[in-house]
């Protein structure tokens, strides 16, 4: 239950932080959910992974593909050496999901930290 709860919301303030953020709070979201619902590190990292896969890989996808992927098959010769805007999208996401899921793997540790008792 709470790796459903955790996808959902780190899916959610995500998305609505790259509203009002530069694209890099995923990884402040991702790390607020993991700090506040407890999980074992190697599960919040693939819960914020998956979460993040999945979104900007769709988002991405939506996007590129109500263009008719013209600016994704410019960019992956660019970047990729070749023309493949799938791939491109795929890296797009890989990238988003390496970013959130260390960043959930540093909450979940934050986490973990027992205060010194005096």
């Amino acid at each position: 239950m709470k790796f459903v709860i955790s996808f959902i919301l780190t899916a959610l303030l995500s998305f609505a932080a790259c509203f009002y953020f530069p694209w890099w709070s995923i990884a402040i979201a991702a790390f607020m959910v993991a700090l506040l619902i407890p999980q074992k590190p190697v599960k919040a990292f693939f819960t914020a992974f998956i979460a993040l896969l999945l979104l900007w890989g769709s988002i991405s996808f939506y996007i590129s593909n109500n263009n008719d992927h013209l600016l994704a098959h410019k960019i992956s010769v660019l970047i990729l050496k070749f023309d493949n805007p799938y791939l491109l999208i795929l890296a797009t996401a890989v990238i988003g999901a390496l970013v959130a899921g260390f960043a959930a793997l540093s909450g979940s540790y934050l986490r973990r930290i027992k205060p010194a008792a005096n």
